[in-house]
């Protein structure tokens, strides 16, 4: 499997081959080539997503021993503040 960077860079490559000249053929397979890598590259991306999220609101060791603390306040994860709009 090619590497999240390496798919990308197809993924740029076949955008500029599309955006020239080309036969409506070529560029109905450049299209469908790059739905293809785009749908993976955002699963991959929502995977990722998920750990930083799970890695981020997991308190430190210390804090889950907290003596008498049975309410703790959720961390909150605010990477992308504008996409919970």
């Amino acid at each position: 499997m090619k590497s999240f960077e390496e798919r990308l860079q197809r993924l740029e490559e076949i955008s500029r081959n599309i955006n020239e000249e080309c036969p409506l053929e070529e560029a109905v397979g450049l299209f469908e080539e790059g739905i293809k890598i785009s749908r993976g590259l955002e699963k991959e991306l929502g995977k990722i997503e998920r750990k930083v999220e799970i890695l981020v609101n997991t308190p430190p060791v210390e804090e889950t021993r907290g003596a008498g603390s049975s309410e703790r306040e959720k961390p909150a994860l605010d990477l992308f503040p504008d996409l919970d709009e």
